[in-house]
């Protein structure tokens, strides 16, 4: 059915995220050429923890970075609110490089990532809207159960004790918050609610508040060894770290590496207190779904519900639709889903659509890597993850940048290489053939299949899942 539209509804506009404050402009611009230490090129969560670590370990060094729109225009603006510890890429990935333990030692810095991003929001007066209410999952049919015991089962192999993750009984489950026809449920106190824009803007005024230059309305042309070049003068630097997450296929020499992937998001009108008594979710919980077309969502802060998914997830060409716009028929899937989940929000309506891209690498994992030759950098890949992943990623590319040996530098994911995507159309292709069969997998389970559609095992063999 058609998504019923509050009269003020917004499509796109950046995000919902900004719409209190209302969508900056640009900043100052890069004006001339200039040195620096190290040029950033990208004011989203990367660049920004990034430029954040490098300037508090050493207050010397002259930091330079450089943004298209605004810092949090990207992704960063935009997520789902998730600061989660969950890997980007599976633990066996990992390991085949860097081994069991490796994997695990990553897995654990990203839980202390989580506890990393709270301290230093407090730290720095950074109002956030965080709640570290944890991340409940839940199986709706009788195949994302399985899953489910699955999935926890793996958890298990690799150390994920109780205290990391457990399963919850009916009552736990109901008692926390009630999906419509959940079957089961798991519970990890290793992720936190975030209101995405508000962290992006207080971390970039942190950043600059330590005498970093960050320059908006800038667009970066070209990045070669020493230097990150823009329509109004040069940044030469000796060191250059690109951080452009999604964004990272409009860059020449860089079109194939990280997949641009749309993600798209709905939020509801606030909902008023009885809704709230038929749902729950007093704990602010962040929620999932063990579907292939999986959602997620949360509880804003203003009582509202933030609920997401794959709309078209992938333009040809890797192109971008930059301010967000979202179809009227991902609104209508969005909301059909969010009240299956939901029913009494049924009365409710859409106050906001919007979207936004992620970075995906061929092998769905995410790295870190600076060429000690050349000066030159980057991390990313996040693929749906960074919320958290960037702060790992800026605190490692901090100790890359500083040549120290720590064991954030001997992690697992840097310096990981991965082949490039195919061509097109093969990789228009393969994406939307993928996300085809995992939407005809969710369909046949949800007629009470037992066990995971075939449909989706094809998808994961087609792109690498």
């Amino acid at each position: 059915m058609s998504a019923p539209l509050s009269p003020e509804f917004v499509n796109g506009e950046v995000s919902f995220w900004y719409r209190s404050s209302g969508v900056p402009a640009p900043g100052e611009r890069l004006d001339g050429n200039t040195r620096a230490d190290v040029a950033v090129v990208g004011a989203g969560y990367t660049g920004l923890w990034t430029a954040y670590y490098l300037k508090k370990a050493d207050p010397s060094l002259r930091i330079v970075v450089l943004e298209k729109e605004f810092a949090g225009f990207g992704a960063s603006g935009r997520n789902g609110g998730w600061l989660t510890g969950a890997l980007a890429g599976s633990p066996e990935r990992y390991a085949k490089t860097h081994g069991a333990d490796g994997a695990r030692r990553l897995q654990r810095a990203m839980f202390e990532a989580i506890d990393e991003v709270i301290r230093v929001a407090g730290e720095e007066g950074i109002d956030a809207d965080i709640v570290k209410g944890g991340l409940l999952t839940v199986a709706r049919g009788p195949a994302q159960a399985l899953r489910l015991r699955e999935e926890l089962a793996g958890q298990r192999e690799w150390g994920w004790g109780p205290e990391d993750v457990r399963l919850l009984s009916g009552d736990e489950m109901n008692d926390r918050l009630r999906v419509a026809d959940a079957l089961a449920a798991t519970w990890t106190p290793h992720c936190a609610r975030i209101q995405p824009a508000k962290l992006a803007r207080g971390l970039a005024a942190a950043v600059r508040n330590l005498g970093v230059d960050v320059y908006e309305g800038t667009p970066v042309t070209a990045i070669a060894p020493g230097r990150a070049v823009t329509p109004y003068g040069t940044v030469w630097a000796d060191h250059v770290l690109r951080c452009t997450e999604g964004f990272t296929a409009g860059i020449d020499g860089h079109h194939r590496d990280w997949l641009p992937m749309n993600s798209s998001l709905i939020v509801t009108e606030p909902l008023p207190a009885e809704v709230w008594d038929e749902i729950g979710w007093q704990g602010r919980e962040l929620l999932g779904d063990m579907a292939h077309y999986y959602m997620y969502a949360q509880r804003t802060a203003d009582d509202r519900i933030a609920f997401g998914g794959r709309g078209r997830p992938y333009l040809y060409g890797s192109r971008i639709d930059e301010r967000g716009h979202t179809h009227a028929w991902t609104v209508d899937a969005l909301w059909d889903l969010l009240v299956a989940f939901f029913p009494a929000v049924a009365r409710s309506r859409v106050a906001h659509a919007w979207s936004g891209v992620l970075g995906v690498p061929r092998d769905w994992c995410s790295a870190v890597h600076l060429d000690p030759a050349t000066g030159l950098g980057w991390a990313g890949g996040y693929t749906g993850h960074g919320v958290t992943t960037t702060n790992l990623a800026g605190r490692t590319l901090r100790d890359l940048v500083l040549r120290r040996d720590t064991g954030l530098t001997r992690m697992p994911w840097v310096d990981r290489r991965v082949r490039a995507w195919e061509p097109e159309p093969l990789r228009w292709l393969g994406v939307h053939s993928m996300y085809r069969l995992y939407r005809l997998a969710d369909a046949r389970e949800s007629g009470g299949m037992t066990r995971t559609s075939v449909l989706a095992r094809i998808a994961d063999r087609i792109t690498g899942h």
